[in-house]
């Protein structure tokens, strides 16, 4: 399949799309500002709003409903505190009124519908003062502003952005700065020898600085941003076990990525054309099917929700295999010398993950992904529905040229202030040596949230254990593992690993929280690399 038929394809795509006009700004807000995505879990397990948590980055469009949603029901329990009031009055009135009469004991034998709703009901429970305080300050970030077609320049945040009827752009810079000491207890076991643990205490500083640029005409939406990063030492390089993301290193502990994106949205979907870092699975310490920690890549995304109780997230993208092609590469001479021009492998990516909701606040996902290098471009991976797996094995027949992989994900949140929630991640799986653990490939995770009683309000505990077999996330061509950039996309722990993570968050003010965790990670030896299979 050449280019001109794949732009065909994309423009083919793009026809299907347009539709109803809708004011858009489907612009992904990143997972490494926790702040708000906490906040979004936090109403969505006091019951106050619904939320599919599996597929992130949210846009910014999507965080701004959910925060009306709080809003709404905000303001409900406040009428219906209102209404409460009213009724309870005229009941009291309408008492006394009867006692006058005859019917004394009638009219106070009948029970008073308005005093037996004196009080909210759980379900409409309000927002505590720190909650009401936090939704006002997010939807102040997240609102539309003014479209009076003028120049505004804020402080809180720091943003010039203008805005009319038809047209918005807003640019703001990117400030952040991480210090803290890690301590940990290490153990080595070289071959053929005994354990030699001891413990680790290390400092480590963090800061990034840019800018980032977003707006919007119509249906359309777009962005970009240029982050510089600075780690010191360099956690997010693909040979640390850290959640810390990486990138392209420019020396020892700096390295920049770019971003950005331009998409498309109608009533019921969107589609986009981004540069970006997925994130799949549910989790709090990190996630099983796309973490987010490897580097972003260029990826076509298509969202899809015709219905409230289903939607499918789509992706297609191009990454990079780390791995030199020789017949590509070549000796080039010029004034400076000679020196070998290296060109790597094509790699590309596909995935989707489709949601059910059977019931309210009850999410059941499911999909798949490939990986592949040749041939550059197929159609059968272009489809969103189809089960690639099966594709394979159809198309790569007594070869090995793709490396598939399937997920189940189930997030719950029916039980007020608790989150339940468990991801399975299979590389490989037969039902003819299921029994044989040496020979299924699958990474687990399973976990709960719970906090923000009553009598503990601002409180959270957060439970979290995760699984996963030798060989999960390689594979026996290296051009097809499931990396970008040399980066593992699934768990930062990578395979063969077990981890126990255990937090209490404290939440006493809007703009302060205190985190107490501790995380007990183990990672057995690399089969791979040191020749097994």
């Amino acid at each position: 399949m050449n280019y001109s038929t794949y732009i065909v394809t994309l423009s083919t795509l793009l026809l299907l799309c347009w539709s109803a006009p809708s004011k858009a700004q489907l612009i992904p807000e990143p997972v490494g500002d926790e702040a708000v995505y906490l906040f979004l879990d936090e109403l969505a397990a006091d019951g106050v709003i619904t939320l599919n948590g599996v597929v992130k980055p949210y846009s910014r469009l999507m965080i701004r409903q959910k925060l009306e949603e709080a809003a709404g029901w905000n303001d409900l329990d406040a009428k219906e505190k209102e209404a409460t009031t009213g009724r309870f009055d005229q009941g009291m009135a309408g008492k006394e009124e009867a006692a006058t009469g005859d019917e004394v004991t009638a009219v106070a034998g009948i029970p008073d519908a308005g005093s037996r709703q004196q009080e909210p009901t759980e379900r409409n429970a309000p927002l505590t003062p720190r909650q009401q305080k936090e939704l006002e300050f997010w939807l102040g970030i997240y609102s539309h502003g003014e479209a009076d077609a003028k120049l505004k320049l804020l402080l809180n945040p720091a943003t010039a952005y203008y805005r009319d009827s038809l047209f918005s752009v807003t640019v703001s810079p990117i400030l952040g700065l991480t210090a803290g000491v890690t301590s940990g207890t290490t153990s080595i076991i070289p071959d053929g020898g005994a354990s030699d643990g001891g413990r680790t205490r290390q400092s480590a500083i963090a800061w990034k600085n840019g800018a980032k640029v977003y707006g919007n005409y119509k249906n359309w939406a777009f962005f970009a941003a240029l982050q510089d990063n600075h780690q010191d030492p360099l956690l997010g390089s693909a040979e640390y076990l850290t959640r810390e993301r990486g990138g392209h290193i420019k020396n020892g502990t700096d390295f920049s990525e770019m971003t950005g994106g331009i998409s498309y949205m109608w009533k019921w979907g969107d589609i986009a054309f981004l540069k970006d870092s997925p994130v799949w699975g549910s989790g709090y310490a990190g996630t099983n099917i796309l973490s987010g920690r490897a580097p972003s890549f260029m990826h076509i995304r298509l969202h899809l929700k015709p219905v409230k109780w289903g939607e499918m997230t789509w992706i297609h993208g191009w990454q990079t295999s780390m791995v030199i092609d020789s017949a590509r590469s070549y000796w080039v001479t010029n004034a400076y010398g000679t020196e070998y021009r290296e060109h790597y492998r094509r790699k590309y990516f596909a995935a989707n993950i489709f949601t059910f909701t059977p019931v309210e606040r009850l999410h059941i996902s499911a999909g798949n992904s490939v990986i592949w290098s040749d041939p550059r471009i197929t159609p059968y991976y272009l489809m969103p529905i189809f089960f690639y797996k099966s594709v394979d094995h159809g198309v790569n027949d007594g070869i090995s040229n793709s490396n598939a992989q399937m997920f189940l994900d189930i997030s719950s949140h029916n039980i007020r202030h608790l989150h339940l929630y468990g991801t399975l991640f299979i590389d490989e799986l037969s039902t003819a040596r299921f029994t044989t653990p040496d020979y299924n490939f699958f990474s687990w995770k399973g976990g709960f949230r719970t906090g923000n009683f009553r009598f503990l309000p601002n409180l959270w505990l957060t439970t979290e254990c995760t699984f996963t077999y030798p060989l999960t996330f390689q594979h026996n061509v290296p051009v097809t593992t499931f990396e970008n950039q040399g980066y593992n996309m699934g768990h930062w722990l990578r395979d063969n690993s077990r981890s126990w993570y255990f937090a209490l968050d404290w939440r006493p003010v809007r703009a302060a929280g205190v985190r107490l965790w501790h995380e007990r990670s183990e990672r057995g030896p690399d089969y791979q690399s040191i020749g097994g299979t």
